[in-house]
């Protein structure tokens, strides 16, 4: 199973839109997400590809849930693994970045 991150929109060129992360910035690929985004608004993020935008409705609950897996997790656990997968590659991408 793959887990998709939620991350917020901070500037769209293209098909290519910056997105933090937790604090951390990367470069997330437009090509495939089901509606337009903006500056400001949260997508989910899968390798990469930004998947879907999810709505002002629905990121509060999305956000709290991440925060709570990552709170509660001990370091067997699969799903906050993939989490804290996602943000390290983020890091890391990050400092690669010029």
């Amino acid at each position: 199973m793959c887990l998709g991150v939620p991350g917020r929109v901070i500037s769209v060129d293209g098909d290519v839109a910056m997105v933090d992360f937790w604090g951390v910035q990367k470069p997330i690929r437009l090509d495939v997400v089901d509606a337009p985004v903006a500056p400001g608004d949260y997508v989910l993020n899968h390798v990469g590809f930004a998947i879907r935008r999810i709505s002002a409705e629905e990121i509060g609950d999305t956000l709290a849930l991440y925060d709570e897996l990552l709170r509660r997790a001990d370091d067997d656990d699969l799903m906050a693994a993939d989490v804290r997968a996602e943000l390290a590659a983020a890091e890391v991408a990050g400092r690669e970045r010029p």
